[in-house]
């Protein structure tokens, strides 16, 4: 969910199949469907009501059109104790609670701890951060930000985000001027690893939400950065979709589910 200039982007990350560009700048998933569900206006800016609305579409007709992953490449910063912030974090947690895999955004807000955005602060859900933050970006052409990717802990204290990719200097599609862009921010990591994951269902469409999780923990590789920035580490999408032996003993349930 983004506005029009960015879900395109976005989209283009997770499943294009680069014809444009002769399969140059072809996304994670090509032969993926997408729903693109618009919820914001051109702007990039909407409410939350609005929002729950577009997760209780997905909620009625994922049986329709075989909706299984999530991906919500945008944020809010965090109030404690507004209604509508506490509304939308219920409504993604119980979107993770009925099986869908949902991957949200840890926000651009770094380097400062605490700084995971709504909803990808959500507790059970995939949150994803950006792998190389350290250069200097311009993020949606206006901002210049080093650092930028959002750091948790979370206002329960849970370590945030799970996961990070690349998403600096990515190139995708443009509804602009030209057929691609590149663009930067934890939005355009979010489709990387949701585009894996769609990967990850092709070859075993009966895994569970929480089973991708653990998948995604077991063979993510350490980066070496503080648990709040990089979470278990950056995403191994070929480890990830290879590997086929869960090792339970060795997940924190309490601490990652």
């Amino acid at each position: 969910m983004l506005c029009q200039q960015y879900a395109t982007h976005v989209a283009g990350i997770a499943v294009s199949k680069g014809i444009a560009s002769k399969g140059k700048y072809k996304g994670i998933a090509p032969d993926a469907h997408i729903i693109m569900i618009k919820c914001l206006n051109y702007m990039g800016n909407g409410k939350t009501p609005i929002a729950i609305r577009a997760l209780d579409y997905i909620k009625k007709n994922w049986e329709k059109y075989n909706i299984r992953v999530i991906n919500i490449s945008v944020g809010s910063d965090y109030e404690k104790n507004d209604k509508e912030n506490e509304a939308l974090i219920e409504a993604v947690e119980d979107m993770w609670k009925q099986g869908f895999v949902v991957v949200a955004a840890a926000g651009n807000n770094g380097p400062v701890g605490g700084t995971i955005t709504i909803p990808g602060c959500a507790r059970s859900i995939i949150t994803v951060g950006a792998a190389d933050d350290n250069q200097e970006v311009k993020i949606r052409g206006q901002r210049s930000m080093i650092n930028y990717s959002g750091r948790g802990p979370t206002d329960i204290c849970i370590v945030k985000p799970e996961i990070v990719a690349p998403g600096t200097g990515i190139m995708s599609c443009s509804n602009g001027k030209g057929l691609y862009s590149s663009q930067s921010g934890t939005s355009m990591a979010t489709p990387v690893v949701a585009g894996t994951i769609a990967l990850l269902l092709e070859k075993h469409p009966s895994l569970s939400n929480k089973e991708i999780k653990r998948r995604i923990f077991e063979t993510a590789e350490d980066l070496g950065y503080d648990k709040n920035h990089q979470g278990w580490g950056m995403i191994h999408p070929e480890r990830l979709i290879s590997e086929t032996v869960i090792n339970e003993q060795n997940f924190n349930a309490s601490l990652y589910i």
